[in-house]
């Protein structure tokens, strides 16, 4: 595999002049990393309970060589294609993960500083060192390229100890966790990848990253690594074939509505029970909030069952009123109701041979619920008005957002039918206990609503992509979905959403989202201000230091001497000092700068430090 010598982005080897850059926009090449005391000061590990935090993250010391051979064992016994795709979507969360703690740990920082945490991080947790090319991204206009070099890569030492020099690169996990970072940072599908590597004999390992769709058929094949193996649609590689089989090609994966998005744990666990209860007859049972996409999964076990080539009928119960229930669901003879001009089959009829999705089944009144029993249990419906009984051959999906087995408990449920339905239950989990999918959500709803509006809306600003992930979603995907429309219409065109465009009707942000105080202590964000179009309002902090500003420029503003910037800095360092008791560090935490800056302010202005 050769390294490409022209990229959709620019040429590798380009160095163009630099253009002026806007507030959300930066370009980098083969700059200096920022010092790595603020990371490190996040890392901590407790003697006393086992457990080792990296900020808000528990992390684990693992040994590279068991990691390698966990690596082979998966390789020999899953194959190559299922293993890289495991060890990418594992390091794709991990990424996620760094990139909300860089927000905060270097929230005060630049753009830039906030974006190389990444690289950083690979070398602070030890899989190897990252050396920066070129960097050049524009959050507003959606715009990204990137280009890394890895050297000391524990996953192509590992690679190698067990496996012969090949043809195809192996850093699938630092891939993932690039692509994920990027993405979560930038608000759009990211995609890095590898393309030189140790293993296939280079020197270096050399990764590319920008928007994923301006990779082509490459970028397509790469993204299907991301996708867990149920939402797969071909094999991964001409040479090797996949060994789950799948039903989505990948294009549909992010424009068909239908399909689920997803890469969050909760969401491959849910896929996974899909995939395997997919192939059998088994009534299913989807539990879940409003809106977490039950109809949706329901879909895809038809698409990947052996009935999808037949119909796929979806009721909502709650829909149809209660005296219409039997009809609409066994059919009806003509003159069996008022009304009732002709015989008509009913939805179990019309499912024949396929799926039934009975959405909201716990608005069903108990005589709909008794005659549904009996179609369950017998595999016959007999229609209103009618003495005849008729076979049907239907798989049901049931679905539901009340607790089934309380409603039975209190009478408003027959028990029997609820046994009868909870075959197998598959929780599906609320929107704000998977943020790791809020990402791809919003690429895949921004995809979609662009074609459907004729719009060129190009991605989300940072502040959009901040206020997304810290609000709660009670209504979920289907919230998030029309968020995300009302953004794409209020936007001008060929810009990026922006958050006070995405909640406009008195969403209440009742999230507790934390950040780092100047103390280094956890306080409290309050995320509405994230909505203000204009300034801030100042809260009494702010409105403090303003008064203080004013009150030391109120001398040149009456013609006194005033105070110069160099005499605040000098004497804010001393107080900061004092205040500390000489603690260098706990000072650099009380002006929010880093200690090597502490240190440099210092000493630039003559002063002594605690023991010198």
């Amino acid at each position: 595999m050769k390294k490409p010598r022209t990229l959709p982005g620019g040429d590798l080897s380009d160095d163009a002049s630099t253009p002026v850059l806007g507030p959300n926009q930066v370009k980098i090449d083969r700059a200096r990393f920022p010092d790595l005391a603020d990371l490190i000061g996040r890392l901590r590990f407790s003697t006393s309970d086992g457990r080792i935090w990296l900020d808000d993250q528990r992390m684990l010391l693992v040994h590279a060589r068991a990691l390698g051979s966990l690596r082979r064992e998966m390789i020999e016994l899953l194959g190559m294609d299922v293993t890289r795709g495991l060890m990418t979507r594992m390091g794709y969360e991990s990424g996620v993960f760094d990139a909300q703690m860089a927000r905060r740990v270097r929230a005060k920082n630049s753009l830039r500083e906030m974006f190389v945490t990444g690289p950083q991080m690979h070398c602070l947790e030890g899989i190897g060192l990252s050396e920066l090319v070129r960097l050049d991204f524009d959050i507003d206009k959606g715009e990204h390229f990137g280009e890394f070099i890895w050297s000391h890569q524990v996953e192509d030492e590992e690679h190698v100890r067990h496996f012969p020099v090949g043809t195809e690169p192996s850093c699938w996990m630092q891939v993932g966790y690039a692509s994920g970072f990027s993405t979560e940072f930038m608000g759009r599908q990211i995609l890095y990848r590898e393309v030189e590597c140790q293993s296939m004999g280079q020197p270096v390992c050399r990764i590319v990253g920008m928007p994923a769709d301006l990779w082509g058929e490459e970028g397509a094949h790469d993204l299907q690594y991301l996708l867990p193996a149920a939402l797969r649609s071909v094999p991964l590689s001409s040479h090797e074939p996949s060994s789950h089989g799948v039903n989505l090609p990948l294009a549909d994966a992010g424009t068909d509505p239908s399909q689920p998005v997803g890469i969050s744990p909760g969401f491959n666990s849910v896929a996974h029970m899909v995939q395997r209860v997919a192939p059998t007859n088994a009534t299913v049972l989807f539990l879940g909030e409003s809106g977490v996409g039950k109809e949706v999964f329901a879909r895809m076990l038809h698409r990947q069952s052996a009935r999808s080539q037949k119909p796929f009928i979806a009721v909502n119960c709650a829909a149809i009123p209660e005296h219409l229930i039997e009809s609409e669901l066994f059919g009806a003879e003509r003159g069996a109701y008022t009304g009732a001009t002709h015989s008509r089959a009913g939805r179990f009829e019309r499912a024949d041979g396929g799926t039934l999705f009975l959405d909201e089944i716990g608005t069903l009144s108990l005589n709909a619920q008794g005659n549904l029993l009996r179609v369950l249990q017998e595999g016959e419906i007999e229609r209103l008005g009618d003495s005849q009984t008729r076979r049907v051959d239907v798989r049901v999906i049931a679905a539901t957002n009340v607790d089934l087995r309380e409603e039975a408990a209190a009478g408003r449920f027959r028990e029997d039918l609820f046994f009868r339905l909870n075959v197998f239950p598959i929780r599906i989990v609320p929107l704000r206990e998977r943020r790791e999918d809020i990402p791809l959500l919003l690429m895949h709803f921004l995809t979609k609503y662009n074609r459907l509006h004729g719009r060129r809306i190009t991605g989300f600003s940072q502040r959009a992509v901040d206020a997304v992930m810290s609000y709660a979603w009670p209504g979920n995907i289907r919230e998030l979905e029309n968020v995300v429309e009302r953004g794409v219409i209020l936007a001008d065109g060929n810009s990026v959403i922006d958050a006070p465009q995405l909640f406009t009707s008195g969403e209440q942000f009742n999230d507790q989202q934390y950040s780092i105080g100047r103390e280094g202590a956890l306080i409290k964000a309050d995320a509405t201000k994230l909505l203000n179009a204009e300034r801030p309002v100042e809260d009494g902090e702010v409105a403090r230091v303003s008064r203080t500003v004013t009150a030391l420029l109120q001398g040149s503003d009456e013609g006194g001497a005033g105070a110069s910037l160099d005499d605040v800095e000098t004497l804010l360092l001393r107080k900061a000092l004092e205040r500390a008791s000489g603690n260098v560090a706990a000072a650099a935490r009380l002006l929010g700068i880093t200690r090597p800056q502490m240190v440099y302010r210092l000493k630039s202005r003559g002063i002594s430090q605690q023991g010198e």
